[in-house]
């Protein structure tokens, strides 16, 4: 599926088009609003405080968020979803009106607090959403790919708008604009045509998960390495947050706007070098992930030494970039090195202390400029990783070599439409999680009636798939089958018999949404998509649906 195919796509669901679009809007609102505060706290109280509001803001998210992301899959994904684009506009008007009156900072700063934790309400919501949107798997996989690519266009944007907006007007501007794109997005998505659900499906235990996946990394070195740097990885990130305004304003002397287009700068980075990380598929990153550290170090510390804005600019690209590389390289080595039915545990442990990291940073750049001021406060932040990564280089390197690369599955993977559009970490987990299967010709490998809950991908060989002993088609290879148990865990709607000697890999369920997801939702999540599934099937052998 090309480029072309898949704005196709959503262009012909209006649905989709509405959700995707409201997301491109809160992507720069989130992060209009998050710069945006930084600069007005550094105004109030300098560094101490751009440092203690972003930790305001990033708590009780980190907090909401394991608790609201059941709504989506047990109630009303719609429901969530507008809520919170309405409690974060509400955030941003709350704070815009406050700085415009003149009251007292801690009433801008709790409107930021606000807009914060509803972000947090967003991205499960949009998971659960999408499938009931979505008539076909290339669809919802086509959806998800323009959705990364609005995320990483949002966050670069957002630089710019605050940039422009602090040049022609003043701080309240920045959230009275952001509150506007809010509420239209609210309005796009209000009166969607989803059903709420009424699932009595037991809620995943969260402090559950969370203490596996720190059982699971105490017990492989591999795992503590690769997660302590990503960790570090995120400290950095949130010293960096709260050191664009101090770069901006003290050290480089080019005003508040110029926070707005720092940050645009290193999101520049990060979506131009990032698109690299397709090339990180099958390779060593060993080798990477030392590289990348590196640059990220060098160039940052050579923007602490610099007073050229223009050469500013160049090198944030470079950090922004660096940072973006190093992150993939890291999670898809964590893929590699980590047994499939672990990667849930320890990635959501990874993401829980990942958004710890950016708390510890954010309060760790404000006393580095208190201690030594803003050029020390950046050196430190850009020998961070390097150091990290050179102490532990000599495991990094030994953990890279021993790690399986599954070449000839990740080639399988790519032939499929179904997972030709997906990133490269997320075919990576897939392909480390196929298992090889071979058949004679005549075996059944699936029966109609019978339960499933694999997808099979055809390597050799070829496959009659049969409905009441009628024909329905024949597959090769580089084609696939068995969707339906692989999203909805019913019975098998069909019977696959191989008509030659076949070979084929087979992926449970719950490995693929792993994979894709970083967690394994509900069925109530693809419930729509199944049922397309099997309308089509049924239209197939000319039975009604």
């Amino acid at each position: 599926m090309g480029v072309s195919q898949v704005f196709g796509r959503i262009a012909r669901n209006s649905a989709l088009r509405r959700v995707i679009l409201a997301y491109a809007g809160f992507t720069v609102a989130e992060y209009g609003v998050w710069i945006g505060m930084l600069v007005y706290a550094y105004d109030q109280g300098g560094a101490t405080t751009a440092g203690l509001v972003a930790i305001a803001q990033l708590v009780p998210a980190a907090i909401v968020a394991p608790l609201v992301a059941p709504i989506a899959d047990r109630r009303s994904p719609v429901l969530l979803l507008a809520g919170g684009y309405a409690v974060q506009a509400l955030g941003a008007v709350m704070t815009a009106i406050a700085i415009f009156t003149g009251s007292a900072p801690v009433w801008a700063y709790l409107g930021a607090v606000l807009a914060s934790t509803a972000v947090s309400t967003t991205r499960p919501a949009q998971s659960a959403l999408l499938p009931a949107l979505t008539r076909e798997p290339e669809e919802l996989t086509g959806a998800n790919v323009v959705i990364g690519w609005m995320e990483s266009l949002g966050i670069l944007l957002a630089g710019g708008v605050v940039g422009v907006l602090l040049t022609v007007s003043n701080i309240e501007t920045v959230f009275a604009v952001c509150a506007a794109v809010l509420a239209v997005a609210t309005l796009a998505v209000a009166r969607l045509p989803v059903p709420a659900h009424q699932s009595d499906t037991p809620a995943i235990s969260v402090l559950g998960h969370l203490k596996a996946g720190l059982a699971e990394t105490k017990r492989s070195p591999a795992s503590r390495l690769l997660v302590a740097l990503l960790v570090i990885e995120f400290i950095a990130g949130g010293a960096l947050d709260v050191l664009f305004v101090v770069l901006a304003v003290d050290i480089l002397q080019a005003g508040e706007a110029w926070t707005g287009y720092l940050n645009m700068a290193y999101g520049f980075g990060g979506l131009v070098l990032g698109a690299l990380a397709a090339f990180f598929v099958g390779r060593r990153l060993g080798p990477v992930i030392l590289t990348t550290a590196l640059m990220l170090g060098l160039a940052l510390g050579a923007t602490a030494m610099t007073s050229d804005l223009v050469v500013a600019v160049v090198l944030l690209a470079v950090v922004g970039g660096s940072r973006a590389l190093f992150e993939v390289a890291v999670r898809v080595l964590l893929q590699r090195a980590v047994p499939a039915d672990l990667v849930a545990r320890i990635f959501g442990l990874a993401e829980g202390l990942s958004t710890a990291g950016l708390a510890v940073g954010a309060l760790l750049a404000p006393i580095l400029v208190a201690v030594g001021g803003g050029r020390l406060a950046l050196l430190c932040a850009a020998v961070l990783l390097p150091l990290a990564v050179l102490a532990r280089a000599g495991l990094l390197w030994r953990l890279d070599q021993h790690a399986r690369v599954p070449i000839v599955e990740i080639s399988l993977l790519r032939s499929l439409p179904l997972f030709r559009m997906l990133p490269s970490q997320s075919i990576e987990g897939l392909a480390a999680a196929l298992e090889r299967q071979t058949y004679q010709a005549g075996e059944v490998i699936v029966r109609e009636g019978d339960e499933g809950d694999l997808y099979y991908a055809i390597a050799d060989g070829h496959v009659q798939v049969q409905r009441n002993a009628r024909p329905l088609c024949d597959l090769g290879r580089g084609e696939g089958f068995g969707e339906i148990a692989l999203l909805g865990a019913g019975l098998r709607t069909a019977t696959a018999t191989a008509t030659a000697p076949t070979t084929v890999y087979a992926l449970e369920r719950d490995a693929f949404l792993t994979a894709v997801n970083g967690h394994v939702p509900t069925q109530r999540s693809v419930a729509a998509v199944v049922t397309e599934l099997r309308t089509r099937d049924e239209l197939r052998d000319g039975r009604p649906s």
